[in-house]
């Protein structure tokens, strides 16, 4: 690889952020917050490929893979809509002192449209080596309910998160292993939860506050294993993104607007039936637990109304968060090249969901509720060094009841399905 080649396609790449950066969104996705997949190849398959790297892009699952892919740059856009709402039932609950009734009805989060880019450049240093850059984004938890959701006027949260990482792998024999380091910037934003201020340790930090920002940094390690030339063998782990604080909602999050990027670690396999045909089958786990802020109980705000606990206040150690418990993700995907010029993909993901019936009422802001992933799609190559991709995904409509904690005669049902379609272009060097 010459300097020339390495000048050109690292400045191609540096175009395509200043285009892209400000193109990032956040949507509710499928595994809680996470995409299911980032490139277009990974949506294809619902997010298998640990053990099968294709792209640039296998940087935001397994950077071991990049001494498999050459040189290229790639960049793709997801249109992105998901579908989600809450039903409150009728409540008896009115004159309980401290009680807090959700207006009965069928509420939607308006919104439900979003563009989200992602881009990836990888090239060899030598026989042994190859590094790469990757940028894209995450969704998020964003609701916009245009109704007056807890008695404070228009409700909902917006998270965006945007992901860069450098990557190098190296190869020793039939094992390569790869590492990069990550860095992260976050975007948050609440509105129309100041009913809870009286719980709040900082109820001038609690909502209303305009955008904030936060960055952090973390680490992804991966391997994989060619155990022969038609059965490969990848693992990957990822760390917490540790990051700064949400000042400006010091008083919503535990810890004083703490909010980390949850790690995650995973395990796949990928077999050659055929020359034409490979299988692949993945599995992740999500440490949602290991961050206050998203596991800690929405109800804990009872250990301050009932035994005085003030460490118990919104923004403070033991604050209420949104409950969420650990997630598995296992995804099954399939790849087949029909002709020298098309290969055609599909896969299908099942996620844990991680909201229980418990924490029903603090999640109508997140409610990540969808278990299901169903995809596919294609790469054409339009020529010797320009290949297309295009994806497909429909997430089918789940939905979590439980009771309003704060008027326990009334039932809340949070509810969501998904929409999605990505387009990419790749080109090879």
């Amino acid at each position: 690889m010459s300097i020339k080649h390495l000048a050109g396609g690292t400045s191609a790449f540096a175009l395509a952020v200043a285009a892209l950066v400000g193109g990032i969104g956040a949507a509710n996705a499928t595994e809680g917050y996470f995409q299911t997949g980032y490139g277009t190849i990974q949506k294809a398959q619902s997010g298998a490929g640990i053990a099968n790297p294709e792209d640039a892009m296998t940087l935001s699952v397994n950077p071991a893979g990049l001494v498999s892919v050459g040189r290229q740059f790639e960049a793709a856009f997801t249109l992105f809509s998901p579908k989600r709402d809450y039903t409150a039932g009728g409540s008896r609950a009115f004159g309980m002192p401290g009680a807090m009734p959700l207006m009965p009805g069928k509420v939607d989060s308006t919104q439900d449209l979003f563009l989200m880019p992602n881009m990836a450049y990888s090239a060899p240093i030598d026989a042994q080596s190859a590094w790469g850059v990757a940028l894209f984004g995450n969704g998020g938890m964003n609701t916009n309910y245009q109704s007056n959701v807890f008695y404070g006027g228009q409700t909902g949260v917006n998270l965006e998160q945007m992901f860069l990482t450098v990557g190098y792998a190296r190869k020793f024999g039939d094992v390569s292993v790869g590492v990069s380091p990550v860095v992260a910037m976050q975007k948050f934003r609440a509105t129309g939860v100041g009913a809870f201020s009286v719980m709040s340790a900082d109820a001038a930090n609690l909502t209303n506050n305009g955008d904030d920002y936060a960055w952090g940094a973390g680490l992804r390690v991966g391997a994989q294993w060619n155990i022969s030339p038609a059965f490969r063998v990848g693992l990957t782990a990822q760390t917490p993104i540790w990051s700064t604080k949400f000042d400006k909602y010091a008083g919503l999050y535990a810890d004083g607007g703490s909010f980390d990027i949850p790690g995650s670690v995973g395990a796949g396999v990928a077999f050659d039936v055929t020359p034409a045909i490979t299988l692949m089958a993945d599995y992740r786990h999500i440490f949602y637990g290991g961050v206050k802020s998203i596991a800690n109980s929405s109800t804990n705000f009872y250990n301050l109304m009932m035994l005085g606990d003030m460490n118990s206040r919104f923004g403070s150690g033991n604050g209420s968060g949104f409950g969420w418990k650990d997630v598995d993700v296992i995804a099954l995907a399939a790849s087949w090249k029909a002709t020298k010029d098309l290969t055609l993909r599909v896969g299908y993901s099942h996620n844990t969901n991680p909201i229980s019936s418990n924490d029903v009422m603090m999640n109508i802001l997140a409610p990540a509720v969808v278990t299901d992933h169903v995809s596919g799609g294609l790469t054409y190559a339009w020529s010797k060094n320009l290949e297309i991709d295009l994806a497909a995904a429909y997430v089918p409509r789940a939905s979590v009841s439980g009771t309003n904690p704060l008027a326990p005669d009334q039932t809340i049902k949070l509810s969501m399905e998904q929409y999605e379609a990505s387009i990419g272009m790749r080109y090879k060097y």
